[in-house]
């Protein structure tokens, strides 16, 4: 059996399906999953508004650009602005609720720089989706965010950017290197069935499951 409590995040490029796969495993092992969900609860749970923390949600305190790293851990810096509204408030909420939901299910968690946000938690497992950029824009216009696929690669390299500037600010590793995760997995190269038993097989022998 799966230990009582693991976690496993998913990092993602956008267009990608990384939050298809996420969801995929999750249902396939009968756990949690977070992703908008977990902006509501934490939002919910810090007493923000909801609709402000989605604005907000991956995105670097616009005062640093995100030019100068966070990189020392979890809890944001005192003089980045207001706590109650501004970003490294809302990334502060998040750390918290992500906390809270691996010391009581387990769940996978997709984006919000959980696999950092964890770096000293057991039996947490990291893994990152990515693709082509072709491949991304074709899941783009397919599932009808952009009806060009010129559209659709122009958002994926403005979205990538933007989670890539969150992830680097907030943390001391880069987004989307393999160095940074545990396994990094290209969502062309098989169905999203296909790796989502190729994910769950890594996890259990990860986490030293016997059958």
């Amino acid at each position: 059996m799966l230990p009582k409590n693991y976690v496993i995040t998913i990092g993602r490029s956008f267009g990608s399906g990384g939050r298809a796969l996420g969801k995929l495993i999750a249902d396939r092992l009968g756990i949690g999953f977070y992703d908008k969900q977990l902006l509501v609860k934490a939002a919910e749970k810090a007493g923000y508004n909801v609709e402000f923390f989605e604005k907000n949600d991956e995105r670097a305190p616009k005062v640093m650009g995100g030019i100068i790293p966070f990189s020392m851990g979890f809890y944001p810096m005192s003089w980045i602005g207001d706590s109650t509204s501004a970003p490294d408030g809302i990334y502060k909420a998040q750390c918290d609720f992500i906390h809270e939901l691996a010391n009581t299910e387990p769940c996978v968690i997709v984006g919000r720089s959980a696999d950092y946000i964890l770096r000293d938690v057991p039996n947490v497992v990291n893994i990152f989706v990515h693709a082509p950029l072709e491949e991304c824009a074709k899941r783009i216009v397919e599932r009808l965010d952009c009806t060009t696929e010129a559209q659709a690669i122009a958002l994926a390299e403005r979205t990538n950017k933007l989670r890539a500037n969150f992830y680097n600010f907030y943390t001391d590793k880069r987004w989307g290197r393999a160095d940074s995760y545990d396994l990094c997995v290209d969502s062309s190269s098989l169905p999203l069935e296909d790796l989502a038993d190729l994910v769950i097989d890594y996890v259990k022998r990860r986490l030293d499951v016997k059958e």
